[in-house]
């Protein structure tokens, strides 16, 4: 599986309606995506959220469920810098 740093940008006004349909519905991810960990903003008018998948075509069942709410940007990342000893 690849890493995704998925960036999500929360409409004007959607944020409540955001957390109604999560608390209601989950994140609603298809099979083959995979949610490891997220962080908010400050703000909280933005999400950034690290998943896997292994195909970047699994990401677009998951957002047109979001899409009214939110814009996404996904990002496709590389390897891990390895430590200097």
């Amino acid at each position: 599986m690849k890493p995704y740093m998925v960036i999500e940008h929360f409409k004007p006004g959607a944020k409540a309606a955001i957390y109604e349909r999560f608390q209601a519905k989950g994140r609603m991810m298809p099979t083959g995506l995979v949610y490891v960990d997220s962080w908010l903003t400050a703000a909280g008018d933005r999400c950034f959220q690290l998943m896997q998948a292994d195909d970047r075509v699994r990401f677009e069942a998951w957002t047109r469920q979001w899409e009214d709410l939110i814009t996404f940007e996904i990002v496709p990342l590389g390897e891990k810098p390895q430590k200097a000893t």
